[in-house]
């Protein structure tokens, strides 16, 4: 369980009003995890029969950790590679054998129970599990549901959240009986394969904080070391399985013109619009985000200021390809958004899903792509082979990847990650009072700069008494990043950094047009070390053309998602004791 104290998650789970007797009470409760300790909180709409069941069976699942499921898509990371023996071993143990004790199921018994009513039955590695009474405690909510009747091993391979000895020890507290031998090779012949199972490879180089779903980013000490991020080390965010698309068989749909559905090949995209190209920066909603948990815990992956990167993407421009089949002022007068559909599905079939305004959809300035190539060759399929969205200056949540539906509408996207998730909330919201439709979703992210050299706790060498640092800076909308300050003293004294556009210094890139700043800038600086400094706190701060400035410190801006992480970025080195006492 050592790895539970490294998680860092604020997790809530919602219940739903049961039309079971046995569930008739709707219960909201509050769970934590605080360095690998589960605390729990009831808030009952009414009676205390649940609530006593509730507090009875605590102690049970003390050391659940209770993962963000909603929306089928965002499983949190806090499982390591090690864990897999060990993981193993102990669900060796759930496979039972016709010695039991225990009764003998068929698979037509089980699948009667498939209700709050009838009965929640489930199966796992040939054993029976009657967990009606866990239904309304699971921290993923009803969606275990899904299940009912029948195998968990299809879901759990969808959410690996689930792969862990604790999880296992509180599925044994159900357990009823096991399958006949006969229902049991029946439903292992069944059992698709793990939908993670054909992932592309990945470098090794990158920090994992999610394996399954897969998301990383690149080590912090390398990113700026590229102006243009190769694409085996850009950041990885997906919220689902990699779909495996056919290029040949590939249809990219529209709807919403007035001829009706449009149907496009892959080739047809290639040869009937012009190739534009653009380069632009992506950053995930959740960059940061690990600063956000040291003033308190958020509920989300624990990025760290790597969830960020450059790339040259390359396509047809969205505004040509709507104007092409029909696109114009009659649409534009009741459409208000262009929504985006992945090939990416949850076990539901529900495709990962987002939307922005039509007015940037359709922009001459606004360059959104639907890209086909990433830094001069096809989309790598953590990226979005063979079409994405890239709406640049826009958080990554919009520039959907497997794109697989243009809809043209007068709605937002209804998806999870569009209503329900990517939004910012005050610091004094929490999971008991946020109510996610008062929030705009996301769209431009705002001023952003990191230190990616030196990196925290090293010791900087002193020989020539100054100390070299460097890092990015970006900003969302278009918006040209125009100075970044560095400090070596907290903030006291501040330095103005030299910034950087290519990766060649004799031949820097021709400046944006305005609006149009959609790549990030690189910057360095030498600074002095102050006489006698044991220590330097190091912190930078950027400025865009619309003179926004981060602000200082993370309280401020802390909410319980830990989206929009942006403050000063401090990194904190040692002086070498060579310096310290030279005049």
């Amino acid at each position: 369980m050592q790895h539970l104290k490294h998680c860092q998650v604020l997790a809530q789970v919602f219940f739903i009003r049961s039309q079971s007797s046995r569930l008739s009470k709707s219960v909201i409760p509050s769970l934590s995890v605080w360095d690998g300790h589960l605390s729990c909180r009831w808030r009952s709409t009414g009676g205390h029969g649940r609530q006593k069941y509730f507090n009875d069976r605590l102690p049970k699942f003390r050391f659940a950790l209770a993962g963000l499921l909603a929306g089928t898509g965002a499983v949190l990371a806090y499982k390591r590679h090690q864990d897999k023996v060990q993981w193993a071993a102990t669900s060796a143990q759930l496979r039972v054998t016709q010695t039991s004790d225990l009764p003998v199921y068929t698979l037509e018994e089980v699948t009667k129970h498939c209700s709050l009513d009838s009965g929640v039955w489930v199966t796992y590695k040939g054993a029976v599990y009657d967990i009606t009474e866990f239904v309304a405690i699971h921290p993923g909510g009803d969606k275990i549901l899904l299940a009912a009747g029948g195998a968990l091993e299809p879901y759990w391979a969808l959410y690996a959240v689930h792969q862990q000895d604790h999880v296992l020890e509180i599925l044994s507290e159900y357990k009823i009986g096991v399958l006949d031998t006969e229902s049991y090779k029946k439903q292992e012949s069944a059992n698709p394969l793990d939908p993670y199972s054909a992932e592309p490879t990945r470098h090794p180089a990158l920090q994992i904080n999610s394996l399954k779903p897969f998301n990383a980013e690149p080590p912090a000490s390398i990113l700026s070391d590229n102006y243009i991020t190769p694409s085996v080390i850009f950041f990885k965010r997906n919220h689902l399985p990699v779909p495996r698309v056919d290029p040949e068989a590939y249809r990219l749909e529209i709807e919403g013109l007035p001829g009706g559905v449009v149907s496009l090949s892959l080739s047809e995209l290639k040869s009937r619009f012009p190739k534009h190209t653009i380069t632009a920066t992506l950053q995930c909603a959740g960059n940061r985000r690990s600063e956000m948990n040291k003033v308190k815990q958020v509920k989300g992956l624990n990025w760290g200021i790597a969830a960020i990167s450059n790339a040259t993407w390359s396509g047809a421009r969205l505004r040509d390809v709507l104007l092409s089949y029909g696109f114009g002022a009659e649409v534009a007068a009741k459409a208000k958004h262009v929504q985006f559909e992945g090939l990416d599905k949850d076990v539901t079939g529900t495709a990962y899903g987002a939307s922005i305004p039509l007015n940037n959809a359709v922009s001459e300035e606004g360059d959104v792509l639907l890209a086909y190539e990433m830094n001069g060759e096809d989309l790598p399929p953590d990226h979005g082979y063979p079409v994405r969205v890239v709406v640049p200056g826009v958080v990554g949540a919009r520039n959907v990847k497997w794109l697989g539906k243009i809809v043209v509408s007068d709605e937002e996207s209804k998806s999870h990650w569009q209503q329900n998730d990517y939004k910012g909330f005050s610091p004094g919201t929490d999971w008991d009072t946020v109510d996610f439709k008062s929030a705009p979703a996301i769209q431009e992210l705002p001023i952003q700069s990191a230190i990616t050299h030196p990196a925290e706790g090293t010791s900087v060498d002193c020989s020539d008494r100054e100390v070299t640092v460097k890092g990015y800076a970006w900003s969302g909308g278009g918006r040209e990043v125009v100075r970044v300050d560095v400090s070596v003293d907290g903030g006291k004294t501040w330095h103005v950094a030299k910034l950087r556009t290519s990766d060649q210094e004799q031949h820097p890139a021709p400046p944006p047009p305005p609006g149009r700043a959609w790549a990030w800038k690189l910057w360095e600086i030498d600074v002095p070390i102050p006489y006698r400094a044991q220590e330097l706190e190091i912190v930078c701060k950027a400025v865009d053309s619309s003179y926004n400035m981060q602000p200082d410190t993370v309280a401020p801006i802390w909410n319980l998602r830990g989206v929009l992480s942006n403050a000063w970025h401090r990194v904190k080195v040692k002086v070498s004791e060579g310096f310290k006492d030279q005049k």
